[in-house]
């Protein structure tokens, strides 16, 4: 990130530890900072923090220590329904399974974060939707439910909600993890354009050497904090 480059997300000193008989450190004193444009991949062996630290940096988790500014904004200061608004406005989120509510075609799955912020009219809320999956490549299939879509098709759809309420910063935990190559080619070069093209930032969890690859840098972490990965180990933490 150049100096340059504007500030969106700023963590300082993270750690979450869960309490109990043998307390455990899930985040150990992580800063990490992003700023719009940059496209980052967080990496690490299974088990050692990954999702702990992007729940903490996306407002789902509350740090034990430490802060998470969003444009400047202490998040980690606000009352539960102030940062929730913060989430819902500011952050958008991609997850291995797409979570998508199978009730629902994939244009009204799309149009639920619209609704809830309450912004817009429904007809608005419906052309904003549409245009989204038309984007993505998705606009024959508006009308269809979860179970007639592939996986790569649903990641997509879930891809077009996470950016219902135009947000600067989405996090994606394993955004490929459940699809076959093409389809996580696919997704991959829709979130790194998203990041370069449109002025977003992206942090991304993943396991994958050539999604790892794909982004400006390198986040990777062991036992729960933020280390540099000796050269030649991949992603998952193995010998590549």
């Amino acid at each position: 990130m150049s100096a340059a480059t504007p500030l969106l997300l700023e963590a300082e000193h993270l750690t979450r530890t869960l309490e109990g008989d043998i307390p455990v450190t899930l985040v150990r004193d992580a800063s990490v900072t992003v700023g719009i444009g940059e496209f980052v991949s967080v990496t690490g062996p299974s088990g050692s923090g990954k999702s702990s630290l992007l729940y903490l940096l996306g407002l789902l988790d509350t740090p034990t220590s430490g802060i998470v500014k969003i444009e400047g904004v202490d998040a980690t200061a606000l009352d539960e329904n102030s940062c929730a608004a913060l989430r819902l406005e500011k952050l958008g989120f991609v997850f291995q399974s797409h979570f998508l509510l199978p009730e629902f075609t994939a244009l009204e799955n799309v149009m639920l974060p619209m609704r809830h912020l309450g912004q817009y009219p429904d007809k608005i809320i419906q052309e904003k939707a549409f245009a989204l999956l038309d984007d993505l490549g998705l606009g024959d299939h508006a009308r269809k439910h979860p179970k007639q879509l592939s996986g790569g098709q649903s990641q997509r759809v879930a891809i077009a909600r996470a950016l219902a309420n135009d947000p600067l910063l989405i996090l994606a935990d394993e955004p490929t993890g459940n699809l076959d190559s093409a389809s996580s080619a696919l997704v991959q070069g829709i979130l790194k354009d998203l990041a370069h093209g449109h002025d977003r930032a992206v942090i991304a969890v993943t396991h994958d050497p050539a999604f790892a690859a794909q982004a400006d840098r390198r986040i990777h972490i062991i036992d729960g904090a933020i280390v540099t990965p000796p050269e030649g180990v991949s992603p998952d933490g193995n010998e590549a």
